[in-house]
């Protein structure tokens, strides 16, 4: 029998198996169903950035209501024009400290509270409400796509740095950062965070692009899930991170099968987080993921998760360079083009 336990943020976890920020997590019910079928934790859906400036938004203009009233009142009602946009976040701030409770209630794998946004302020607040209603830990999901040329790169990680200073100083359960790819030194910035406080990087954010409606003439959402094939990129920074960088890894987008948790796991990953997949095939997926798993690892003559993790990380393997520049001519060379008439 092998020994699928690991550790991530200082949970002690039954697998590698999480389930990632997702919709699956609005309800106890289902929450309840992920337990069952195996999963070793659970990240709860997003509580943004946008939602808490628009809970803030909303109260004032609640307050200041009617304070300019007259024959011709400028204010008595409020313009709800400006905040049309964010009407869209169904739950609020309130209501997801609530629902943090009510998960924690119904199971007894390890949740974790999940922040989305780019700037301390209010939401700094929320993190210690999100440590109150008893979460085992935080992530922060950094999501910002700078766009203004005089902003510069150096700013933009200042701003990061001192976001997870602040959130650190606020709370005691372990944080970790979801991060994207689009940096252009990595490894560096990763230190950089760690020293901030973050105890466990997510590798990567995958970012929602947009699409263009040709017959509307309109810049729309399409969110398309993810697929293996994206495992790379997030499997080849953890094998880079791995032993340089003192914090627990978990790998995001691209988690499908058992071959991918167990690439992540050799890369240096203590956790695999899926969602796609579990969306695309349902709950019973997460079963037949860990049976895949603890089925190779057995046929392999591997005893544990921790004597896998890292294996195959850069500093482990035979050909280190295969992480770098040397592997991308070669994997050009490799290529067989054939001409068809």
């Amino acid at each position: 029998m092998v020994d699928l336990t690991t550790n991530y943020l200082g949970l002690n976890l039954k697998n590698p198996l999480i389930a990632s920020a997702s919709p699956l997590s609005q309800k106890a019910e289902t929450v309840r169903e992920l337990e069952h079928a195996g999963i070793a934790a659970v990240v709860m859906y997003s509580l943004f950035e946008e939602q808490i400036i628009y809970d803030s938004l909303r109260l004032d203009r609640d307050l200041s209501q009617g304070t300019e009233s007259f024959a011709e009142a400028l204010t008595y009602f409020p313009d709800l024009a400006s905040y049309t946009d964010l009407n869209q976040y169904s739950i609020g701030p309130e209501d997801y400290i609530e629902n943090l409770h009510e998960l924690k209630n119904a199971v007894d794998i390890p949740i974790i509270g999940s922040l989305n946004g780019i700037s301390t302020g209010g939401w700094i607040e929320y993190a210690s409400k999100i440590e109150g209603a008893g979460a085992d830990a935080l992530e922060l999901n950094i999501y910002n796509l700078p766009t203004d040329p005089e902003i510069s790169s150096q700013t933009i990680e200042a701003e990061y740095l001192e976001l997870v200073r602040s959130i650190r100083a606020s709370i005691k359960i372990p944080i970790a950062i979801k991060l994207s790819p689009f940096f252009t030194a990595l490894p560096n910035f990763a230190r950089q965070l760690v020293d901030a406080g973050a105890d466990g990087l997510v590798l990567f954010n995958r970012f929602y692009q947009p699409d263009f409606d040709l017959d509307e003439l309109e810049v729309v959402p399409r969110l398309i899930l993810s697929t293996s094939q994206e495992l790379r990129l997030p499997l080849r920074w953890i094998a880079i991170l791995y032993g340089r960088v003192s914090a627990d890894f978990a790998l995001t987008t691209g988690i499908h099968t058992a071959r991918d948790v167990l690439k992540a796991t050799m890369a240096g990953a203590s956790a695999s987080m899926a969602a796609s997949t579990l969306l695309k095939y349902g709950i019973e997926q997460v079963s037949e993921i860990l049976h895949g798993v603890e089925s190779w690892m057995e046929e392999n003559e591997y005893d544990s998760i921790n004597q896998m993790k890292g294996s195959m990380s850069q500093q482990a393997v035979a050909e280190p360079a295969a992480f770098e520049r040397a592997n991308y001519i070669r994997e050009l060379s490799s290529f067989d083009l054939r001409y068809t008439p």
